[in-house]
């Protein structure tokens, strides 16, 4: 087979299991795995999707009822194909070990249900609620990635700038050889609030490949960020070999959020959100002395190289729903014209765009194409904001 892009998003969240349990507490409802599957076939045209509460006993019941009913299949190469969408099966895991300076968040995946059955299984021994999402794990970080190697998955660090949960938010002081094992790594996924310039100006990332995704909390969030990946099809053995460029595969575009739309991205008071530089104890808004320093700002302390190496471009976007004036209906008349969200996002001439939404909001589908959005920054905890087209 030849080689060719596939677009995959590798950190969805699961809100409602089967039985309409929560998994992810802060999940939307309609979150589930089912929907999530039909959503990137049906209506993204995401081609790769890593569910990363895939550990949930709930979760691989339902997997394996899909399988059942003939709606889904397990790949040879790793993966469940359903309709026109392959499943990487995932876990996203807190970890906090004495070497951690904070709570770190992983992600973990594996080729096969049964492999991930038997993480599981191993997990029980080491968390208290195998049911949700994000749990903190009960062990050091590096026998995590032990295990995981032992089951021949993929690991790689979750969201790594976040002032919260993240490697460098808290996690370890200068180096991430502080917490992990750098050749046990497979991947960085950078978040929201970042992008390959920033992040590498850390020379000791220049080694890993970058992976941007959505962190999804909601369907509509699914591709907020993502990547195109060279495979020859998606599967978990071709997604591992994109990883580390083996045989042609890698990963040719990532696709974000300008960093400045991340609600991270600035230094502001926890408060009342009023923007602070990092040298600042105290906000002269409120009085406040609590300080949530942004990922830019933490980048700074860290930057320890000029160095530019090659990487795959990375691309500023926005999810469609994003757009001023681009409300539900206009996004289904989108959508039942011209199928699916990437195929908008990336392939519509603005002619073709013209003849279903004004012209306005087809110029701002082609800005968005092209980079060329005007954006307000956002910071602690609130996103930034897209300025719409006089």
């Amino acid at each position: 087979m030849a080689l060719q892009t596939y677009f995959a998003d590798m950190h969805i969240h699961i809100g409602r299991d089967m039985y309409q349990k929560p998994v992810k507490i802060t999940g939307s409802k309609s979150l589930t795995l089912t929907n999530i599957l039909k959503e990137c076939s049906r209506n993204k045209g995401i081609d790769l999707v890593g569910v990363i509460d895939s550990h949930a006993p709930a979760v691989q019941q339902e997997i394996r009822q899909l399988i059942g009913a003939k709606d889904a299949y397990e790949l040879t190469d790793g993966g469940i194909r359903f309709e026109k969408v392959t499943l990487l099966l995932g876990s996203e895991i807190e970890v906090y070990d004495e070497s951690c300076q904070g709570p770190i968040h992983v992600l973990c995946y594996f080729p096969t249900l049964e492999t991930i059955e038997r993480f599981s299984q191993w997990l029980t021994t080491r968390m208290k609620n195998i049911t949700l999402s994000s749990q903190r794990y009960y062990g050091t970080a590096k026998e995590l990635q032990y295990k995981v190697k032992e089951l021949e998955g993929i690991f790689i660090p979750a969201h790594v700038f976040t002032p919260f949960k993240s490697m460098y938010g808290k996690g370890v002081k200068r180096s991430l050889t502080e917490v992990l094992d750098p050749d046990l790594i497979d991947g960085i996924e950078l978040g929201l609030s970042s992008d390959t310039g920033m992040a590498d100006q850390i020379k000791e990332l220049h080694d890993y490949t970058f992976v941007s995704n959505s962190d999804a909390h909601s369907l509509a969030k699914i591709a907020r960020e993502y990547q195109e990946v060279l495979m020859e099809e998606p599967s978990f053995k071709e997604f591992y070999w994109a990883l580390h460029q083996v045989n042609g595969r890698e990963i040719t575009r990532n696709f974000g959020m300008n960093p400045q739309l991340g609600k991270y991205h600035t230094t502001v008071c926890k408060d009342c959100l009023h923007a602070l530089s990092p040298e600042q104890k105290q906000c002269p808004a409120c009085g406040s002395t609590k300080i949530i320093k942004g990922v830019a700002d933490r980048i700074k302390e860290l930057k320890d190289t000029k160095e530019v190496i090659e990487r795959p471009p990375y691309l500023y976007q926005v999810p469609l729903e994003y757009l001023p004036t681009l409300g539900p209906k206009t996004f289904e008349k989108l959508l039942s014209h011209f199928q699916t969200e990437m195929n908008i996002i990336h392939h519509v001439p603005m002619s073709q765009l013209k003849t279903v939404v004004p012209e306005k909001l087809a110029q701002s589908i082609i800005h968005m194409r092209e980079g060329k959005l005007a954006i307000k920054a956002g910071g602690g905890g609130k996103y930034g904001s897209i300025t719409p087209i006089n």
